[in-house]
């Protein structure tokens, strides 16, 4: 029970990062605003005048999908909505961490609140529940073309209905004896409220919210790394300044932190007239993945407060709705995600100028004078290999037509898989990240150079985790500790304390 925790209202406007990470974590209880559930009490009596009135109304006393024309009968209407939700358990695989399921509850909540859905308030209050006494649901996460979640929301629904599995303090548990450990009922699904709670994109919209945080949080590190690898390079400066005073948006954006970082030490003399498109466009690269990432975390706080279910309630009449196809959202993922390949070869470039020995006279593989070593040439080929990884997810693939349903559905986003895709690139940016920031150390002891600033502060931590190389030794468990080390909350906390992107931090809560 969240019985510590400071009350937080959702009032069906959008949820930003602070929040939704707030609630994830378990760190606040939410709870519904008065407003809200006027608002959803109205629309749920237009539904309920309307079922009355023995007119059809789509999932609620007809069937859903290639059944739609099926029309149940009063005496039938509980049972199928409780069997309704039964249908829509099939989703497989791992499931979704407890923060990411414990968002979609409250996105399902927010956007119910807007009083567009016409589901019942009993049905708002048992979700509040489940957030308030902390009963998780177990929600695996293969089971959604991307055009409303209903296998990954069917886990959420049947565990308010006592069926399924859920956490609950710490262990996993059949949905019935979480309840009663937490003090709750199974709740009896009425008309609407089984589609309700299905047929939205929810979990999509929190994984998404979660992963776009990740990646800035993986772009701050990379940043950072970037000066180091510059600095160890002997990279100019002025592109940055030139970016910072002639670009706009993003690139001005990452060209400020660049020129700033560099203008706040003592910056080596470059050390060619001209340097490659690897150095030179350092803040067009970055700057590209910080307005594509920016535009998706917008889109997805937006999507947070945007009423996705079909039928909706609208001036008193009930009408069909397109509105689970979160496509918009789709695509701007989708465009972050080519940003990560733009990226990630840069990184790769970089580590590449780092142990040719073509850049300040570093020796080739970065070997120590007058060891006899290998290096960190091998150290490369994994780098290759990680670019090659974030490549291979940048195609897109929300331009899928499906027919399911009887031909009534045909259009899919795959937003689910999308974000899956999103969180192994991010994975293995952080994992260059280690890379870059392990050949950088090297270059900067072996040009002799002192770091300052934020450049210090990465390569303190490099080296508390990974020494010189002198002899060739085994890699692989420095660069993952290496990794660990960079993506922890400590070290974002210090990179940002020394190097703040003020907005961008604040935005996605990470400050």
């Amino acid at each position: 029970m969240l019985a510590n925790a400071e009350t937080f209202y959702l009032t069906g406007e959008p949820l930003g990062f602070a929040a939704l990470e707030a609630i994830g974590h378990a760190a606040t209880r939410p709870k519904a605003c008065e407003m809200g559930m006027g608002r959803i009490g109205a629309a749920r009596k237009v539904i309920a005048d309307r079922l009355a009135s023995g007119l059809p109304v789509y999932g609620s006393n007809t069937g859903v999908g290639s059944m739609k024309d099926k029309l149940w009968t009063v005496d039938d209407l509980m049972e199928f909505n409780h069997n309704l939700v039964r249908a829509h358990h099939f989703g497989t695989g791992e499931p979704f961490s407890l923060p990411i399921v414990r968002k979609a509850m409250a996105i399902r909540i927010n956007t119910a609140l807007s009083g567009y859905s016409g589901c019942s308030p009993e049905l708002v209050g048992a979700f509040l529940a489940l957030l308030e006494r902390d009963v998780v649901p177990v929600v695996r996460r293969h089971g959604s073309m991307g055009c409303a979640d209903i296998g990954l929301m069917g886990q959420v629904a049947s565990v308010l209905t006592g069926e399924g599995e859920a956490y609950f303090q710490g262990e996993r548990l059949p949905a019935a004896v979480a309840l009663s450990r937490a003090g709750l009922q199974p709740f009896r699904m009425q008309p609407r409220d089984a589609l309700a709670a299905l047929s939205v994109n929810a979990i999509a919209h929190a994984a998404a919210a979660d992963v776009t945080r990740e990646a800035a949080k993986a772009i701050r590190n990379l940043m950072v790394t970037g000066l180091l690898s510059s600095l160890a390079l002997g990279a100019s400066s002025d592109p940055w300044r030139v970016a910072a005073r002639l670009s706009g948006h993003g690139e001005a954006l990452a060209g400020r932190w660049f020129s700033a970082q560099a203008a706040s030490c003592a910056w080596p003399k470059p050390s060619a007239i001209h340097d490659p498109l690897s150095l030179r466009m350092t803040a067009q690269v970055f700057g590209a993945c910080l307005d594509t990432l920016m535009n998706a975390a917008e889109r997805i706080v937006e999507a947070t407060a945007q009423t996705d279910d079909n039928p909706v309630v609208i001036d008193e009449y009930v009408m069909a709705s397109g509105g689970s196809l979160p496509l918009s959202t789709a695509l701007y993922v989708e465009a972050a995600q080519t940003g990560f390949a733009h990226l990630a070869r840069n990184v790769l470039n970089r580590c590449v100028l780092l142990s040719n020995g073509v850049r300040r006279n570093l020796p080739v593989n970065l070997v120590a004078p007058g060891e006899a070593a290998t290096g960190f040439g091998p150290l490369v080929k994994l780098a290759v290999e990680l670019y090659m990884r974030i490549q291979s997810l940048a195609l897109p693939i929300s331009a899928q037509s499906i027919v399911v349903a009887g031909g009534l559905e045909e259009e899919a986003t795959f937003l689910p898989l999308i974000v899956e895709r999103m969180e192994s690139q991010v994975r293995d940016l952080r994992q260059l990240a280690a890379l870059e920031g392990m050949l950088s150390a090297q270059a900067i002891d072996l040009a002799g150079d002192t770091p300052e600033g934020v450049a210090a502060v990465a390569y303190a931590r490099v080296r508390t985790v990974t020494e010189f190389y002198r002899k060739d030794r085994l890699l692989s468990a420095e660069i993952e500790a290496l990794d660990r080390d960079l993506a922890c909350p400590d070290a974002l906390a210090s990179f940002a304390a020394a190097a703040p992107m003020d907005d961008f931090d604040a935005f996605f809560a990470l400050a």
